[in-house]
C-alpha cells in the first residue's frame, strides 16, 4: 500500500467513525446513534454541524488535527469526525412498549456511569440471554455503544434496545411514575438480593465501576439490594454483579409464572 506525502498509510476507518463534514452531516441528520463529534477546525460549514450536534444532543470534543489523524489513519477527515454507534439507540419509551407487547411486567437495566466497554457488552449479553426488556444509559458519563461493546456482547447489541437519557434520578422519577419499582445495586443494600422482590415492573441500577451508585441515584432507589460476599474481596465486577442480579430476577418471575 503507497504511503501518503506525510509517510502515513492511509487505511479504512474503524466501523464505529464516520469521516469527513459531509458524512458527519449526514449521520447527525440520520436515525443512527452519534456517540460524540471531534472537530479540530472551525469555519462556517463546521460551526453548522456542530450546532446539528448540540441540537442532537451530542457532546463535541474540540481536539487537534494529529489526533484526528491518528483516528482515521491518515484519511482526510476535513477537521470534523464523528464517532457512532453500531446499532441505533431507541427512546426509552420504546423499551416500556416491548414489554407491553410481550404482555411482561417491564424488566429495564440502568447504568449509572459505567466506563468499561466489556463490561457494557457483557452485561448486554446477559440481558439478551435473560429476556431483559431494555438498557437506559445517560448520553455522558457512560461508556456508549461501540465496536468493542458490540464485539464483547457477542450479538446480543443487535437484540437488547439501549436508549439514552439526559438525568438518571430524573428518568428513574418517570419511571415510576410508569408503575415501575427501583432496585439499587450497592454493597451496603438493606437486603440480600434473595430475600428482595423482583417478580414487580423493574428498573435494576448498576453503578460505576470504581464509585458504584451516584447518591442521588442511590436516594432515588426505592430499594437496595447486596450480594453477600463470605470472602475477604468485598466487591465484584460490575458486570458480574449485573449478571447475578438478572438471573435472579430471571429465577424469581419463572418460579412465580409456575406457581400462579
Amino acid at each position: 500500500m503507497k504511503a501518503d506525502t506525510e509517510g502515513q498509510k492511509k487505511i479504512a476507518p474503524p466501523s464505529d467513525i464516520v469521516v469527513g463534514r459531509q458524512a458527519v452531516t449526514e449521520a447527525l441528520k440520520s436515525q443512527r446513534g452519534v456517540n460524540r463529534l471531534y472537530v479540530a477546525t472551525k469555519d462556517n460549514a463546521v460551526g453548522a454541524i456542530i450546532a446539528l450536534a448540540k441540537e442532537r444532543g451530542v457532546a463535541v470534543d474540540f481536539v487537534s488535527r494529529e489526533r484526528l489523524t491518528a483516528k482515521v489513519g491518515g484519511l482526510n477527515h476535513q477537521g470534523v469526525l464523528a464517532s457512532v454507534a453500531p446499532v441505533s439507540y431507541v427512546e426509552p419509551e420504546e423499551i416500556l412498549q416491548r414489554a407491553a407487547e410481550k404482555g411482561e411486567p417491564p424488566f429495564i437495566l440502568i447504568l449509572d456511569e459505567l466506563s468499561d466497554p466489556h463490561n457494557l457488552g457483557a452485561l448486554l449479553r446477559t440481558a439478551e440471554a435473560v429476556g431483559l426488556h431494555g438498557v437506559l444509559i445517560p448520553k455522558r458519563h457512560t461508556v456508549p455503544l461501540t465496536a468493542t461493546v458490540a464485539k464483547t456482547s457477542a450479538g446480543a447489541v443487535e437484540y437488547v434496545p439501549v436508549a439514552r437519557i439526559g438525568n438518571i434520578a430524573q428518568a428513574m422519577q418517570e419511571l415510576k411514575k410508569q408503575g415501575l419499582w427501583i432496585a439499587g445495586a450497592d454493597m451496603d443494600g438493606e437486603q440480600e438480593l434473595y430475600a428482595a422482590d423482583f417478580t414487580c415492573p423493574l428498573a435494576l441500577v448498576i453503578g460505576s465501576e470504581g464509585k458504584g451508585l451516584g447518591r442521588l441515584v442511590k436516594e432515588t432507589c426505592d430499594f437496595l439490594v447486596r450480594i453477600p460476599m463470605l470472602g475477604k474481596i468485598n466487591s465484584l465486577n460490575a458486570s458480574v454483579a449485573g449478571s447475578l442480579l438478572m438471573y435472579e430476577v430471571l429465577r424469581q418471575r419463572r418460579l412465580a409464572g409456575r406457581q400462579s
